[in-house]
């Protein structure tokens, strides 16, 4: 897997981490990513999906429902979450390899409440693992690398790959939530840490 620590750690810019990458590499990283999720949550039933979990540092800006902000995330949320974010990444990454102009976001999210079972999170890590290698499919044999964009103001411009890559990074700094929401929700005293919230 890439050293997506050392973005977070602020080590490496996205396209230095992308600049030796090949399209047969964004597979393999894919691969990597969503094998990795699947590992951390081998062992999930129904219930450790819907599981409330404790998160003190929980705040998400773009709640819809204002009591939601502080909230910590269910693993449905997460993985739906995360799944919506590499594949707008992959879509966007696409029409940059084929030169097109951006013009606008391309996400669509899961309504994560409607995904209550084990077998319906591995469905959506499949469907989206599957997406996001038939993205790949479309970048043409010469894809055009010398179209970079700030993906977000002030960012460090990136090509097609870093704007792949940025989905994949984004699923990596979920990896220890999801450990943490499995770890929770196997420790079995869930009703003791629901109602010390």
């Amino acid at each position: 897997m890439l050293d997506y620590a050392a973005l977070y750690r602020k080590e490496q810019t996205v396209q230095e981490l992308v600049r030796d990458l090949t399209v047969a590499d964004l597979h393999a990283e894919t691969d990597e990513m969503y094998d990795t999720i699947e590992r951390l949550i081998a062992d999930c039933s129904d219930a450790d999906v819907t599981f409330q979990p404790v998160d003190p540092n929980a705040h998400d800006p773009f709640a819809t429902d204002p009591a939601a902000v502080n909230q910590a995330w269910t693993l449905a949320h997460v993985i739906v979450h995360l799944t919506a974010s590499c594949e707008e990444s992959a879509f966007l990454a696409a029409e940059m390899a084929r030169g097109v102009p951006f013009h606008g976001r391309s996400r669509y999210e899961v309504p994560w409440e409607t995904v209550t079972s084990i077998e319906q999170v591995r469905q959506r890590l499949a469907e989206s693992r599957r997406m996001l290698h038939a993205s790949l499919q479309m970048w043409p044999d010469h894809p055009h690398l010398d179209y970079t964009v700030e993906p977000w103001p002030g960012a460090s411009p990136v090509d097609a790959r870093g704007r792949y890559v940025l989905g994949l990074a984004h699923a990596y700094d979920h990896l220890g939530q999801i450990a943490e929401i499995v770890r929770q929700a196997k420790a079995g005293d869930k009703g003791e840490r629901i109602g010390n919230q």
